[in-house]
C-alpha cells in the first residue's frame, strides 16, 4: 500500500515536472473561479496557444484537468478529486526547487515587528517580552521549509496572536477581554478540521466568541479543498494559516476542542475539553470534505448553543 502511494506521488511529480504544466496548474488554482481557457493561459504565460493546448490535453488525458465547453470556448479546471494532490505536488516542487536556503527574515525586519508590537501592547508587556515572542514565533514558523513567502507578515500575525492569548491567560485577562469566551480548536496539521471549525464559529458568533486554532504538527498552508468547501457555504477563511500549538493559547482558552491530535494538547484545570471524532480531510475527494464540513458545522452549532454569550 505504501509502495502504491509512493508510485502515485512519483508519477504525479513527473507529470508536472515540466515547468509549463506546473505554471498552468498554479495559474488555474489561483483564479477565483478555479478555471481558465487556453487563450487566457497562453497570454499569461507568453506562449503560443498550440503549446498550451498540447500540455492541457496531456493533463486532461491523465484526469488532472477537466474540460468544460461553453459555446466556442472551453474552460479547464483541476478535477475536484485532484485539487488536494495537485496543490501538494506543486508545493513539493516549489519547496524542492528552493531548498537551497532556509526561510529567514532580516534582523532589521524582526526588530521593526517587535517595535510595532511593543507599541501595540504598551502597558501590558515590556519590549523584552515582545521581542522574545517575535523571535520565537519566527523560529517556529521558519522551521517549516514550505513557508518561505510572507514569513515576516506571518511572524507578526503569529506573535500578536500569542501575545493576545498570553494577556488573556493572565489573572486579570477575563476583565481585559470583556468576558468573551475563548475557544481553541486543535488538530494535527491545522490545515483542515480545526480551520473549518474556527471559520464556521467566527462566522456564526462574530465578536461574541474569540476563536483560535493550532496544530500538533502544522502543515504549510490551509488545504485548497477546505477553503473551497467553506466558500460553498459562504464562510470565509480570512487570513488564517497553520500555526504550531503553544502553551499560552491553551492557557487562554475556556474551551479546548481537539480533533485527532491525541494527547499533544496539555491539560490545565478550569478548562472545558471536548474531543470530536472526525476524519482528516487531507487527500479526500471533495464530496468527503463536504461531509466532514457539515459534521463540523453541526458540532459547532451545538457548541455555540452551550456557550454563555448574549
Amino acid at each position: 500500500m505504501v509502495s502504491g502511494r509512493a508510485d502515485a506521488a512519483v508519477s504525479g511529480l513527473a507529470l508536472i515536472a515540466d515547468p509549463t504544466r506546473a505554471r498552468m496548474l498554479s495559474l488555474i488554482l489561483a483564479r477565483p473561479d478555479g478555471r481558465a481557457t487556453v487563450t487566457e493561459l497562453a497570454a499569461e504565460l507568453g506562449l503560443r496557444q498550440p503549446t498550451v493546448s498540447h500540455h492541457a490535453k496531456a493533463l486532461h488525458d491523465e484526469g488532472v484537468l477537466v474540460r468544460t465547453p461553453e459555446g466556442r470556448r472551453a474552460w479547464y479546471s483541476v478535477a475536484p478529486d485532484e485539487v488536494e494532490r495537485v496543490a501538494d505536488l506543486l508545493g513539493a516542487s516549489v519547496s524542492g526547487a528552493g531548498a537551497a536556503g532556509a526561510a529567514v527574515t532580516d534582523a532589521a525586519v524582526l526588530e521593526r515587528i517587535a517595535r510595532d508590537l511593543a507599541a501595540r501592547f504598551a502597558g501590558v508587556f515590556g519590549p523584552e517580552t515582545v521581542s522574545r515572542y517575535v523571535r520565537e514565533s519566527h523560529e517556529l514558523l521558519a522551521e517549516r521549509s514550505g513557508i518561505t513567502r510572507r514569513l515576516p507578515s506571518l511572524t507578526a500575525q503569529f506573535a500578536a496572536e500569542r501575545l493576545t492569548a498570553l494577556a488573556a491567560a493572565a489573572p486579570e485577562g477575563s476583565a481585559a477581554t470583556g468576558g468573551v469566551p475563548e475557544v481553541l480548536f486543535v488538530c494535527v496539521q491545522n490545515a483542515g478540521r480545526s480551520q473549518m471549525a474556527a471559520a464556521i464559529l467566527r462566522h456564526l458568533a462574530g465578536d461574541r466568541v474569540h476563536v483560535r486554532t493550532a496544530g500538533s504538527a502544522p502543515a504549510d498552508a490551509v488545504r485548497p479543498a477546505v477553503v473551497g468547501a467553506l466558500d460553498e457555504i459562504g464562510v470565509p477563511i480570512g487570513g488564517e494559516f497553520p500555526k504550531p500549538l503553544t502553551d499560552e493559547v491553551v492557557r487562554a482558552a475556556d474551551v479546548v476542542v481537539t480533533m485527532g491530535c491525541g494527547d499533544a494538547c496539555p491539560i490545565y484545570p478550569g478548562r472545558r475539553y471536548l474531543d470530536w471524532e472526525l476524519d482528516d480531510p487531507v487527500g479526500l475527494p471533495l464530496e468527503r470534505v463536504r461531509d466532514i464540513r457539515d459534521r463540523i458545522e453541526a458540532h459547532v452549532r451545538g457548541l455555540l448553543g452551550s456557550l454563555d454569550i448574549a
